[in-house]
């Protein structure tokens, strides 16, 4: 963990954007199932499964683009922090190498947020993951921000979701139907099957992010690289914001057009998927800019941004501290005298944890960056 100041420059809505969404990773989700669990309503517990639960497979919830938004936004901080290296003068073999750096960084500490350093064995060290996603999303992006124009990461990311559809559409799977998509027939979760042991993967038919489904998510950091490009620039912010929300509109009906012929599942990132998400991703992106850095809400979102700064810290720390064991510890006793809703209050206190934790880092001025 390193102490540093933030800097001034940066754009307290992608801080804020981000913090919304660590909001769900860190006990939202917790907390809305919980109101799921008291509210006899189909339609209150339908509108919480939204904001707590992935589909099974086939199909999208609001949670099901938490993992790409963040992905998106990753993508989108590139043009402002590779962008103003870049700009500065620097080598563009010194700004890849501290590039590979980080991704080499952020895969490890995905290594170990899964285990590795609990020496389980090879073959139950789950090689890809959340963080290694991450990782190998930034570093692709990256790369291409220093190496290309942008009208060629444009076709790049187009040509990318072309191509994986093709593969999946065309390659054989043995013992499957040409082009299936289920859990053990799509030619994603095989190519898991073969590369990777069966303790490496997070499902027995392979893994949610294993190495073929990694290479649309690319396209996911790019499209939030093209957002980037378009915050940075000098055009008038009613401008910038219309433009994201027109550019949402059309990736998502893309996406909602291309679902027929190439379904929208999470588990193995399908190029509709990617659309669907990163037009999501582009409205939220619009609305939070338009608030926090047109408008000046940036007071209102505070606790979000909190969040949004330390998203690494909170990621592990949820993984390493227990943090219902601390809220038992000091709200217990209120939790007794609770007529109903002892959970929902419970869920509340573990959030409120995490985030006075933050709030005290931020405090400090700390933060945990690769």
């Amino acid at each position: 963990m390193n102490h540093a100041v933030a800097p001034s420059a940066r754009l307290r809505s992608l801080d804020a954007l981000r913090g919304f969404d660590m909001l769900w990773i860190i006990g939202g989700d917790a907390l809305v199932s919980e109101i799921a669990k008291v509210a006899p309503n189909p339609a209150v517990q339908a509108l919480c499964a939204q904001f707590s639960e992935h589909v099974e497979w086939q199909g999208f919830h609001y949670y099901d683009m938490i993992f790409p938004l963040f992905l998106f936004i990753i993508g989108a901080v590139l043009p402002f922090s590779i962008g103003k290296r870049l700009e500065s003068g620097e080598p563009k073999a010194a700004v890849f190498q501290k590039v590979l750096q980080r991704t080499a960084l952020l895969f490890f500490a995905g290594l170990v947020f899964n285990g590795l350093l609990q020496f389980p064995g090879w073959e139950h060290v789950r090689i890809f993951g959340v963080l290694q996603r991450q990782a190998l999303g930034y570093g692709a992006a990256a790369t291409l921000m220093i190496y290309t124009k942008p009208r060629t990461q444009a076709i790049i990311a187009v040509a990318i979701l072309f191509v994986y559809w093709a593969i999946m559409a065309l390659v054989p799977v043995p013992g499957h139907p040409l082009g299936s998509m289920t859990e053990w027939g799509n030619v994603a979760n095989y190519v898991d099957r073969l590369l990777l042991l069966p303790g490496q993967m997070y499902e027995k038919y392979g893994d949610p992010e294993g190495p073929l489904s990694t290479i649309p998510a690319v396209s996911t950091a790019l499209i939030g690289v093209f957002a980037g490009y378009l915050l940075k620039s000098s055009k008038p912010d009613r401008q910038k914001v219309l433009t994201l929300v027109a550019a949402g509109a059309v990736c998502l009906l893309l996406g909602v057009a291309w679902m027929p012929f190439f379904p929208v599942i999470k588990k193995i990132w399908t190029s509709s998927y990617v659309l669907v998400a990163g037009g999501f991703s582009l409205e939220l992106l619009a609305l939070s800019y338009w608030l926090v850095d047109v408008k000046g809400w940036a007071k209102w979102a505070f606790p979000l941004i909190v969040i949004g700064m330390n998203p690494l810290t909170i990621y592990f720390l949820s993984e390493i501290i227990d943090f219902g064991k601390i809220t038992n510890y000091f709200l217990s006793g209120v939790l007794d005298h609770v007529p109903f809703g002892k959970e929902i209050l419970f869920a509340v206190g573990v959030l409120a944890f995490k985030w006075l934790l933050l709030r005290y880092l931020h405090e400090k001025k700390t933060f945990w960056r690769i």
